[in-house]
């Protein structure tokens, strides 16, 4: 649990009415506070420290100006939110962040009435906002809606289509543009650039400055207008097109995010603007912990660490990391390879192919979209371009993969980290959709490696693929450990590779499912059955000829995914039998239709049946003893 007894002040606050009763210097020692307890807490269960160690005077100064939960703060992404969260009574229980059955890693709605919007991707907190505010102003209320957003979510769609709408749609609404140069890594393009000018623009932060002291000596209504009037001329002439006045909302900034007193005389100010305004604040990510300040990428969202350094356990390499070393291997041998990922060097870990293979590295930013479609631009010329992004966000990318890669037949190799359970992150992150919504795809290519071996193989079959998109999903975290050979191989496309048959029970695991099934495989053996077992490879296409004769042999079969039942890989077994008039009866091991929560997979296979023993009794119902 964590230790409170240092944190007098955060353990009297149960609300934000608590937090209002402090005076501004206690607010400061608040911020201490919360950090420590942070930085202790965050190292037993892991979690977004980084982000979050950024935020906390910001979010100090959000409660004790506004009214939670009837004014509304909508956090991007909310992996920052965990301040929020102890700051709304939540405080004793930030030990159990990202643990089952403990808080989510993330807002969540169905947590606390101050958790107005849930989110988990970027980009989404501007238009979710502007819709509040316009839903307020239809129901005449005078709340007020802040949305909260890191500067690397404007380089999202979203984001800037709900810039272009907002000064038309309401009066009254508040952007903070959390601005500390870092989404998961550095931010990149235009307007990372454009946010750092504005920070570092001498000439205009020393015009600002003067006209701030004016008004502060002089006072009055009539010198105000003119010291504002004063500021905006400076930023037209020092700083041209300042974006956000072009998008009809009046800037203010940029302003130091960690300066309490200074956040709590804006947020004061601009609540009472009936126009929409955008406050540029620069923080500092992992402010208050030097080896986050040192690392930002990797303590933007780790596992547990060492307080003392911020060491963290170190293993076999994850099949991120296998990804990440074996592309850029290939990329030495084959010029056309290029990689390309979306904000995402350090998860999918191409940072390796940046560190080596820079001039063929393009990080986007966090645009999923425009990814795919850049991808597409490069296939289109005779490239081989590998498109590393989550399974969860390459949903974002959906119609460039129907319209733009599979309609035109562009090879675009499309590698989806976390597919499968992501465990601690929760449904949000979860990768158990995108066998459901690739496997109808015309033409495209869909595969998961049992194993590391073969998962190098798939890569190397992928790199030396250039009929059409080809898509390779692999869990989180480490494999089975199985030796890598010294050369890759390339497989047969649509080939399932026969492990051993057998007549009674056919069992079909995909992927990194097969240890279930040998367990699975095991326990029949020991009842008397006779077993087949099938390493299906490819989930499209399907190895048809293969997976129906030996099904047809069996009196049942049981297929095995890390992904949701409903028009998944099992349903896919279910359709080709079908077709072929196979009576073959087929059970299948799953997720649910439903959002799985956070927690170890462990905890939650167990709980949602994705067992050997959940298979067992699935199976055993057909030979009664």
């Amino acid at each position: 649990m964590s230790d409170f007894s240092n944190s007098p002040l955060l353990d009297q606050i149960q609300s934000p009415d608590d937090l209002k009763k402090l005076e501004i210097a206690q607010l400061a020692k608040l911020a201490q506070e919360v950090r420590d307890v942070l930085i202790n807490s965050l190292s037993n269960t892991g979690g977004h420290l980084g982000p979050n160690l950024g935020v906390v005077e910001l979010s100090i100064a959000l409660h004790h100006v506004f009214e939670s939960p009837s004014d509304k703060f909508l956090f991007d992404v909310s992996h920052q939110g965990y301040v929020h969260k102890m700051l709304t009574g939540r405080a004793k229980k930030i030990d159990t962040i990202r643990q089952y059955k403990g808080l989510n890693g993330f807002l969540l709605r169905t947590e606390s009435e101050h958790d107005c919007y849930g989110a988990g991707h970027a980009g989404t907190a501007l238009s979710a906002a502007l819709g509040m505010a316009s839903a307020r102003d239809l129901k005449g209320e005078n709340n007020h809606v802040v949305a909260v957003a890191g500067d690397a979510a404007f380089t999202c769609g979203p984001t800037l289509e709900a810039l272009n709408n907002m000064a038309q749609t309401t009066k009254r609404c508040i952007v903070i543009l959390n601005d500390n140069e870092w989404s998961i890594d550095r931010n990149v393009g235009a307007l990372a650039k454009y946010f750092n000018d504005l920070q570092t623009h001498s000439i205009y932060s020393g015009i600002r400055e003067k006209a701030s002291q004016f008004v502060e000596k002089i006072g009055g209504t009539t010198v105000k207008k003119f010291a504002q009037k004063i500021e905006r001329n400076a930023k037209n002439m020092l700083v041209p097109n300042v974006i956000f006045e072009k998008f009809g909302m009046r800037y203010f900034g940029p302003i130091d995010g960690h300066d309490l007193p200074l956040l709590l005389k804006t947020l004061d100010y601009l609540k009472k603007q009936e126009e929409p305004v955008i406050l540029h604040i620069i923080t500092e990510k992992g402010r208050g912990y030097q080896p986050a300040l040192d690392k930002p990428g990797k303590f933007h969202g780790l596992g547990p660490y060492k307080i003392e350094d911020g060491s963290t356990a170190s293993g076999a390499p994850t099949f991120s990391e296998l990804f990440g070393r074996a592309v850029t291997d290939f990329a030495k041998k084959d010029e056309k390879i290029t990689a390309i990922t979306a904000a995402m060097p350090g998860g999918t870990k191409l940072e390796i192919f940046k560190e080596e293979m820079n001039e063929r590295y393009f990080d986007v930013g966090i645009a999923e979209e425009h990814a795919a479609l850049f991808a597409c631009g490069h296939a289109s010329q005779g490239l081989r371009p590998f498109l590393a992004i989550y399974s969860t966000f390459m949903q974002r990318a959906y119609d460039m993969i129907i319209h733009d890669m599979a309609l035109q037949k562009l090879p675009v190799r499309l590698c989806m980290d976390r597919g499968g359970l992501s465990g601690d992150d929760g449904p949000t992150h979860h990768g158990l959709f995108d066998i459901g919504y690739l496997r109808h795809v015309p033409g495209i290519v869909h595969m998961q490696p049992k194993d590391e071996d073969e998962f190098i193989d798939m890569l190397w079959t992928m790199a030396n693929y250039d009929e059409g998109p080809i898509a390779i999903r692999y869990p989180r975290g480490n494999g089975p450990g199985a030796p890598i050979k010294d050369e890759p191989a390339i497989l047969e496309i649509g080939k399932a590779e026969v492990l051993q048959e057998g007549s009674d029970v056919c069992l079909i695991p995909l992927g990194t499912m097969m240890e279930l099934a040998l367990e699975a495989k095991t326990e029949l053996e020991a009842k008397g059955l006779s077993v087949t077992l099938i390493n299906p490879r490819w989930i499209k296409p399907l190895d048809a000829e293969c997976l129906s004769r030996l099904a047809a042999s069996s009196k049942v079969v049981c297929t095995f995914e890390d992904h949701v039942l409903a028009n998944g890989f099992g349903a896919s077994i279910i359709e080709l039998l079908h077709d072929r008039k196979i009576n073959t009866q087929v059970e299948r091991i799953g997720w649910p239709d439903q959002f799985v929560e956070h927690g170890k997979p462990d905890i939650l296979r167990e709980k949602h049946g994705l067992t050997s023993a959940a298979a067992l009794e699935k199976i055993l119902q057909y030979f009664p003893s």
